[in-house]
């Protein structure tokens, strides 16, 4: 049997658990791989609300410095990290690579302050959300066409925003600055074109000075910590690296559409916690949105998924 990569081949159920030909087998790891990513993503409210305590932009700022230090380490031992000065050393991919910098710190920071002040509801929103923002992007910024069914499911979507601001008298601001900034994200990484773990390095690589700057101007060193909050300050950067590293995993083995329809389990995850663990206010409003949205999310991946299989069978087999 070939060896399956991402799986060591000393892992002693291999053989039992794994299915025997490659392109299943990749598509097994790909699917666990966006899982675990994806339940990574959706309980992580759980762990930053155990730092309620310490203000948003030092936890920002701690999550910058040892995602950074286990990034490096990374590309490091991969003999890779040479690619991060080679990447920006061209005027282009280094402001792109700025762009989504702030983009990722801008969205990193709004979801840390909504999980301190307890409004992970509108967070969950802001995720399901961001693949139609993705869709309204690509017409905008890539002169994409979009079907009929993902014209409704962003007129859906907009409805749900609308609900929210009729009947609660406020606008999710929270929803949609995640869905934006993370949508702006994506598409500054479609421009980038590198290598994802390289471009994710320069990118909290040029964050980096700044959070030592607010780490050392601002915070007054390490003495105000318990040993356990100073732990789970240092544990922000696995938290952020190991999901990027499983959805890397998952994006090199999976279809956009599976990687997408999975990815909706972060902001499900997300809205449980809020409900259920947080004890959140869910009004009849968020209800109607949250329909209005589920309603746009069904029809665009339907959509999404009824292509696929349509190019799948376009293409002759070898």
């Amino acid at each position: 049997m070939a060896p399956v990569q991402g799986v060591p081949p000393s892992f002693p159920f291999r053989r039992c658990f794994l299915p025997s030909d490659a392109p299943a087998r990749a598509a097994l790891i790909g699917t666990l791989a966006m899982i675990a990513a994806s339940a990574t993503w959706g309980l992580s409210a759980i762990f930053y609300k155990l730092l309620a305590h310490v203000p948003a932009a030092e936890v920002l700022a701690h999550r910058t410095l040892w995602s950074a230090v286990l990034f490096a380490a990374i590309l490091g031992l991969r003999g890779r990290l040479q690619g991060v000065p080679q990447l920006v050393s061209a005027l282009r991919p280094a402001l792109l690579l700025v762009a989504g910098a702030a983009m990722i710190s801008v969205n990193w920071f709004l979801f840390i302050f909504a999980v301190q002040a307890g409004r992970v509801v509108e967070t969950s929103m802001g995720y399901y959300i961001f693949p139609l923002v993705s869709v309204a992007l690509g017409v905008v910024l890539f002169a994409e066409r979009p079907g009929r069914v993902q014209i409704v499911a962003i007129a859906l979507a907009c409805a749900a925003v609308a609900v929210l601001i009729l009947g609660l008298g406020v606008t999710p601001w929270i929803s949609l600055a995640l869905a934006i900034t993370f949508g702006f994200y994506g598409a500054i990484k479609k421009r980038l074109q590198a290598d994802a773990m390289v471009s994710v390095t320069a990118e909290v690589a040029v964050l980096l000075p700044l959070a030592l700057w607010w780490l050392w101007v601002q915070v007054p060193g390490w003495g105000g910590f318990s040993g356990g909050t100073a732990l789970l300050l240092v544990a922000t950067g696995p938290m952020t690296a190991l999901p990027l590293i499983l959805f890397t995993i998952a994006t090199q083995r999976l279809s956009l559409a599976t990687v997408g329809v999975i990815g909706y389990l972060n902001p499900t995850l997300q809205f449980l916690c809020a409900t259920v663990l947080f004890g959140e206010r869910f009004t009849l409003w968020h209800a109607i949105a949250f329909a209005l949205i589920w309603t746009a999310l069904a029809l665009y991946s339907g959509a999404a998924l009824r292509t696929r299989r349509r190019v799948k069978a376009a293409v002759p087999a070898r």
